[in-house]
């Protein structure tokens, strides 16, 4: 039989104010030490002979995937400043091609970038934000090639295709022009702790070592980011924690101009600020936690002088909003559903929402860059409907369909059900559930079904569609997500009750879908699969120590698991802007609560039930060490011959691998896991 590698244990004792612990795994954290990498490697060695019976169905899956995929592809265009904007692929070609044209859709290409010339002789490749200055000229975009998220900044003269000599490096990847064309506004990177914390201004074609310092943020818990208002007038200095925000402005067309404070920082509050005319827009929580919307003077923007625009509402989460000329966009959450409310400046009784007709599903407002049109672009999509782009006539009210994401291989949707379910949870809180499954699924117990969920950062899981998900339903699978507390689809409380002191709700949550699946006879328990990714892969680590007994298998991609110190250690990447989610360990109560919970501090001798952890060797998110360590601590104590696989990408971080057809490797390394514990091999 064949043996899994077993870690060296090198007992270190971990020592804070409230108890000491003991790491056996921590030195799995040297990431240079060769021993480490020789772990890695037969880890990866190991679950390649694991998987070796599928290996042909992988390949297969791959193909099939692959093949739903219209390879040569074109973007909705946009129009921007007297450009229509789009992204194409070529046939075979991993990376988009950003390209342009002048004043009408007839006119002559012009490439921006080309961003498979640009990847060329790397492993990974991310371009990170592409802003054109307001004369059409210049273009600043910046590339990752090592998958940290540090971005070098880059320029472009469009007239000639040539690149300017400056190379900025450390930045987050966005960059926000002047009206003057030649300076730009972008922020730096610490490059141990990963923060933004800087924003500096360059000016075109001088050297990066003269940019002025113009704002730096010392709160280490404080993200910092630079934009520009869609009015392109201001330039806004945006910071932000999970529980408070603040922002800072200045004339685009005075960008030596000392930035203005808008409203300080106070403890929960959180705003954004748009502008339009003579006043900036504001979305805020203050007095209103699903958020309400206020106008203040641009020249008088204290708080005194808030105007209320929409009220607040307790069943409605007001979530975004889109400036037109004439109207007001709204997106908002109501049930956990995404509507659009359209609401006409000059007459706010005739506002009215964008009708959509599936029992669960994604709207989501698009792409709308000019402020003189009265057609909105918004996106659709749901569990059996591929994205698609929609322009709505806010004048007629009628929606024209652009473009339906082609799925090729011979889908029809028809084929495919969709629906909303309800999970009691142990304290009566009722959990919406998406599910979606192919025509004659039976809930008689037979049936494979795998169960995804994150819960963290308020950030909603919306049903949208998948092409490769396909090859679960059409393999007999339902597939559900469960709306847990901790994400924000059912409002801001909805997220207060998933953190902090609160955060096992996520996890009940979680197990408490799991139990109304099998009662109700959607699968059961020896085709149960769970899925979570990151802050999905926490809630994994701890439903496997919780119960284990309900699920065939887990599936925990980049997880967060080795919480208490993590928490511990503000060197860690972006450690003390996570306290407002989970707390700060430094004080004993949420020691005492992280420890009571953490994946890897809570592993026992026990039965846990198959288990696939993934991870990436230059993950900036969640370093490769804390899955590496799960599995080895796992290995030392499980009890049972259930099968635990660890696989690194070697190349990649926190997202996986880059690149349309790559990424498809990822998708079918873990459909096969669960297949091949199925016994199916096709």
């Amino acid at each position: 039989m064949l043996q899994p590698p077993i870690a060296a244990r090198r007992p270190k004792p971990l020592v804070s104010p409230f108890g000491t612990r003991t790491d056996d795994y921590y030195w799995l954290q040297e990431r240079d030490n060769p021993e480490v990498l020789a772990y890695l490697a037969a880890e990866n060695a190991y679950f390649e002979a694991q998987m070796a019976p599928v290996k042909d169905l992988q390949a297969a899956l791959v193909r099939e995937i692959r093949g739903r995929i219209q390879e040569q592809d074109e973007s909705v265009p946009y129009l921007d400043n007297g450009y229509y904007y789009y992204v194409r692929y070529e046939t075979g070609a991993e990376y988009p091609i950003y390209c342009r044209k002048p004043g009408s859709l007839e006119a002559p290409e012009q490439v921006l970038l080309d961003a498979n010339e640009l990847a060329a002789g790397h492993d990974y490749y991310h371009l990170g934000g592409l802003e054109v200055s307001n004369d059409n000229r210049v273009l600043a975009y910046a590339d990752d090639t090592v998958s940290r998220r540090l971005y070098t900044l880059r320029f472009r003269n469009l007239a000639t295709g040539q690149p300017y000599p400056e190379a900025i490096a450390n930045t987050s990847g966005n960059a926000v022009w002047a009206t003057d064309n030649q300076t730009v506004f972008y922020t730096k990177k610490d490059e141990n702790t990963l923060l933004d914390y800087q924003v500096y201004r360059h000016t075109l074609g001088t050297d990066p070592a003269t940019d002025v310092l113009v704002y730096e943020e010392t709160d280490n818990t404080f993200y910092t980011a630079v934009t520009r208002s869609k009015s392109r007038e201001y330039v806004f200095i945006q910071l932000s924690s999970t529980m408070a925000a603040e922002t800072w402005f200045l004339p685009a067309a005075d960008p030596t101009a000392a930035p203005q404070l808008l409203l300080a920082r106070e403890a929960d509050h959180l705003y954004e600020v748009e502008h339009f005319g003579d006043d900036f827009y504001i979305l805020s929580n203050d007095k209103a936690p699903n958020f309400r919307l206020l106008k203040t003077p641009v020249t008088a923007p204290g708080k005194e002088n808030w105007q209320e625009v929409i009220g607040h509402r307790d069943n409605v989460f007001l979530e975004n909003m889109e400036l037109l000329r004439d109207y007001l966009v709204l997106g908002e959450r109501h049930e956990g559903l995404l509507k659009l409310r359209v609401r006409p400046w000059a007459d706010p009784a005739q506002a009215h929402y964008l009708p959509f007709g599936e029992p669960t599903y994604t709207a989501a407002i698009g792409l709308n860059p000019e402020f003189d049109t009265s057609v909105l672009r918004y996106v659709y999509s749901s569990l059996t409907t591929p994205t698609s782009t929609f322009d709505y006539d806010l004048a007629t009210r009628r929606s024209t369909l652009r473009k339906e994401q082609p799925v090729l291989g011979g889908f029809r949707k028809e084929d495919y059900v969709t629906e909303r379910l309800y999970a009691p949870a142990a304290d009566g809180t009722r959990i919406p559930m998406s599910v979606v499954y192919k025509k004659g699924f039976k809930p008689d117990g037979s049936a494979p079904l795998l169960q995804y969920a994150y819960g963290s950062y308020g950030l909603s899981m919306d049903a949208t569609f998948s092409a490769a998900r396909l090859s679960l339903l059409d393999r007999g699978f339902a597939y559900v997500i469960c709306h847990i507390r901790g994400g924000q689809e059912l409002g801001r409380q909805w997220y207060e009750s998933g953190k902090k002191l609160l955060k096992k709700n996520t996890f009940t949550d979680f197990t408490d879908c799991s139990k109304y699946l099998l009662a109700e006879n959607y699968t059961a328990p020896d085709r149960l699969f769970a899925m979570g990714g990151s802050a999905g892969g926490l809630l994994m680590g701890a439903v496997a120590n919780l119960h284990p007994e309900l699920y065939k298998g887990i599936l925990a991609a980049v997880p967060f698991v080795d919480v208490v110190t993590t928490m511990l250690d503000d060197t860690i990447p972006l450690t003390t802007g996570e306290y407002d989610e989970w707390g700060n360990p430094n004080e004993q109560q949420f020691y005492d609560y992280m420890l009571s919970y953490s994946p890897y501090d809570n592993v026992q001798a026990q039965a846990y039930p198959n288990m696939l952890v993934t991870t990436g060797l230059h993950d900036s998110q969640v370093q490769y060490f804390e899955p590496a360590k799960w599995v080895a601590k796992l290995r030392q104590l499980k009890t049972d011959d259930n099968l635990l696989l660890l696989h690194t990408d070697l190349a990649a971080g926190h997202g996986g691998a880059s690149g349309r057809f790559k990424s498809i490797h990822d998708v079918a390394r873990q459909f096969a896991f669960m297949l091949l514990l199925l016994g199916m091999r096709e």
